[in-house]
């Protein structure tokens, strides 16, 4: 892998971890000492940040990581709504039916799972995983795939807002059922409405746990480890 790779892979990963919260200065020489690189390839992986937003540059302080806050969660989940669902009737519209009669009938036996005393949340994850891997597969758009993936790593950040709850998780595998079902049976209109539900409940679970907003330049306790359609 090159310098500059390993740097861009190791920042992006503390950055959505919230080990460098927003605000944290970028600072090219103690960057570089600490992910064992040369200044050069640094400035590639900060230039690559900056341009995910991720980072940012501020006069007089150099790259900084951008900041994430609550007002952002609208907007994020607007864009969202806009790609997941109509990647999700795209899907109903071209993808493999049987794959997603599978993804459904696991997704189905996901709560039993998720028990408050010792949730298997690593499965769940996974298994979400899946369905967007699924989806991304099924939708032939190279563009809609690519967009996805730029948005995915912002969410990514967000998720963290949301305390760790099985119940939610739950909810959630049930959801997640009903969007592979849509999708198993072809039917564009119901996949995409049953995204959308999905991605209110999501966006009302984590603005729960944030009222009045609270500072986000700290990570928050017990960071929640939802997958995108969590």
């Amino acid at each position: 892998m090159k310098a500059s790779d390993r740097a861009y892979a190791m920042l992006r990963e503390d950055i959505v971890e919230w080990r460098l919260v927003p605000g944290t200065v970028l600072g090219e020489v103690e960057q570089a000492e600490r992910l064992g690189v040369s200044r050069t390839p640094l400035r590639e992986a900060l230039a690559r940040l900056t341009g995910e937003g991720l980072a940012t540059a501020q006069r007089g302080r150099g790259v900084v990581v951008s900041e994430l806050s609550l007002d952002h969660l609208g907007e994020l989940f607007e864009l969202r709504e806009a790609l997941e669902c109509k990647a999700a009737a795209l899907a109903a519209q071209r993808g493999d039916r049987e794959r997603f009669v599978a993804l459904r009938d696991r997704l189905l036996a996901a709560p039993a799972l998720l028990t408050d005393d010792d949730p298997q949340r690593s499965e769940y994850y996974a298994l979400s995983a899946e369905l967007d891997t699924a989806i991304d597969g099924a939708i032939a758009n190279s563009y809609l795939s690519q967009a996805l993936e730029g948005l995915r790593v912002h969410l990514a950040r967000v998720r963290r807002l949301a305390k760790d709850d099985a119940a939610r998780l739950r909810q959630a595998a049930v959801e997640h059922a009903s969007i592979a079902a849509a999708i198993a049976e072809g039917d564009a209109p119901l996949a995409a409405a049953a995204t959308a539900v999905h991605l209110n409940n999501s966006m009302n679970h984590i603005k729960s746990f944030h009222t009045p907003p609270v500072s986000l330049h700290t990570p928050p306790t017990r960071p929640q480890e939802e997958a995108i359609h969590g």
